[in-house]
């Protein structure tokens, strides 16, 4: 069995390559598909890697695509399912590093953090009185209570805000129960909350999920933060948002990315930014690469392999 990684430049390729090797040797890795076909079986990319209809051709002989990541949104899945290739991701390995990004965005807003650097640092004052706030007490609406948004919950329990949210499946009442969680309509989270935040794949269904339209029903001066994928937020509405009804917006996800930095999105003061990184720890991608090569050695072994993706 002929197995392929690749990996975008920026990871070093040759620590992964030391690991692999020690439980896959033979295992080849590039850093591009700049090559005619390859005779691989089994393919291993991050969500770096296009892998559309004419990237994927190059693999005549390909059984098994396992994605090192949460999302596989770069993969074209009517290939993939017309020619029989089991796909698989990783949904486990950055869910409490994305929980954690996303807390930390809520307090640098709700504690007032830049205004307080700013101050000290560049005008060197010594403001008494700020609009620091807590989070307990406050609303969070979860939107998407999948691994990530259980991850979210479970640790926004000890700050004991009240915790809404919305999915397309609900929970079972046990455990809404346990962490304290309320089941509401999507209209009601977005008009009810005071901290907003996205855990949603990108479908047809979600793409452009908030526009005017629903950025209009938000509190003024809400907190909406975004580590899911951009597309699901119109950015224009979005800029519109933080300068008409005061949202602050915490955004580590963008429609294009890199970004285009001349967007008015980056001007803004109460715009936080983070280059798609929230899931991006030192001890995430170590779970990943874990994670990633004990399911390719299930599939190796005959094993089912897990976290297939139903197609």
């Amino acid at each position: 069995m002929r197995f392929l990684t690749v990996l975008p430049e920026f990871i070093p390729s040759s620590a992964v390559k030391n690991t692999i090797n020690q439980i896959l040797p033979g295992m080849e890795i590039v850093n591009d598909l700049n090559f005619e076909r390859s005779d691989a079986e089994v393919l291993v990319a991050t969500t770096f890697t296009k892998l559309g209809k004419n990237e994927l051709m190059k693999f005549p002989n390909l059984k098994y695509l396992q994605i090192a990541s949460t999302g596989y949104d770069n993969v074209d899945l009517s290939y993939i399912k017309e020619k029989d290739i089991t796909i698989c991701n990783i949904p486990i390995a950055n869910k409490q590093s994305v929980a954690e990004h996303v807390i930390a965005f809520m307090l640098v807003f709700l504690k007032d953090m830049l205004f307080l650097n700013s101050e000290i640092k560049e005008k060197k004052n010594w403001p008494i009185l700020t609009g620091s706030r807590d989070l307990e007490g406050k609303v969070v609406g979860i939107i998407g209570m999948g691994m990530i948004g259980i991850q979210l919950a479970k640790r926004l329990i000890a700050f004991n805000p009240s915790l809404t949210y919305y999915d397309s499946r609900r929970l079972k009442i046990e455990e809404e129960e346990r962490m304290g969680l309320n089941y509401v309509t999507l209209d009601e989270l977005v008009s009810n909350s005071d901290i907003i935040t996205i855990h949603l794949p990108l479908t047809e269904e979600t793409r452009n999920l908030f526009d005017e339209k629903r950025f209009s029903k938000m509190k003024d001066g809400a907190i909406f933060i975004n580590t899911s994928r951009g597309e699901i937020v119109d950015e224009k509405a979005l800029i519109n948002a933080v300068k008409m009804k005061g949202i602050k917006a915490g955004i580590d996800v963008y429609a294009k990315e890199p970004p285009d930095f001349d967007s008015e999105l980056f001007k803004l003061d109460n715009v936080i930014c983070s280059p798609h990184i929230a899931g991006v720890t030192v001890e995430s991608q170590q779970r990943f690469l874990t994670e990633t090569i004990s399911n390719v050695l299930r599939y190796a072994e005959g094993i089912e392999p897990l976290y297939k993706v139903e197609l």
